[in-house]
C-alpha cells in the first residue's frame, strides 16, 4: 500500500498527536518486539514521525527499566528502557510517559523507540531508515520529505 507523502515542514509546532492504523513492526536483537496496527504518531516540525505503541504491542517482557530520564516541553518526563535478549542489550533504547502532559494524555503508558537500535522497524513493509543523530527518534520512510532536524546536512536545524 502507497504511503501518502507528507512534509515535515508542514508539520505543526506545538506537535500534532495522531492515531494510524498502520502495520507497524519492530525487530531488536533477533526477535519481534512489537507489533500492532494500532500507534500513535507525534508530528513535529521538521521531524519524521515518531511512533508510540500501546503496551500489549509490545514484549514487556524484553524490557528493564534503565537508569536517567529525560525532558520534552510538550510531553514532560520520559522514563527509558533497555531491550534485553539472553546476555545482549540495547540500553536506553526504548522510552515511555507515564505521566505525560495534558496535551499528549493519550501517550501514557505508550512506548516509543529509537529505530536506528534495533535490527529493523517497519511501517505497512517498509523498512524504516532512523532520524538523523542520535538524540531523535523519528521514522524515515518514503512518505515522509525532509529535510529533517538531525541532518548534518541541514545545520540550521540541527
Amino acid at each position: 500500500m502507497a504511503l501518502t507523502p507528507e512534509r515535515v515542514a508542514d508539520y505543526p509546532r506545538p506537535p500534532a498527536l495522531v492515531a494510524s492504523e498502520q502495520l507497524i513492526e519492530v525487530r531488536a536483537l533477533g526477535e519481534l518486539l512489537a507489533q500492532t496496527r494500532r500507534s500513535l504518531r507525534v508530528l513535529e516540525t521538521f521531524h519524521p514521525p515518531t511512533y508510540y505503541l500501546p503496551p500489549e504491542a509490545m514484549r514487556l517482557e524484553l524490557l528493564e527499566p534503565a537508569a536517567g530520564r529525560s525532558f520534552c516541553e510538550w510531553k514532560g518526563v520520559a522514563s527509558y528502557f533497555t531491550v534485553v535478549v539472553g546476555d545482549r542489550r540495547l540500553e536506553r533504547a526504548v522510552w515511555s510517559y507515564a505521566n505525560p502532559t495534558e496535551a499528549f494524555a493519550p501517550l501514557a503508558g505508550w512506548y516509543a523507540l529509537y529505530p536506528g537500535l534495533m535490527d529493523s522497524c517497519w511501517v505497512d513493509g517498509e523498512r524504516v531508515e532512523p532520524q538523523p543523530g542520535g538524540f531523535y527518534g523519528g521514522w524515515i520512510t518514503s512518505a515522509v520529505q525532509g529535510p529533517f532536524k538531525g541532518d548534518p546536512a541541514h545545520p540550521q536545524l540541527i
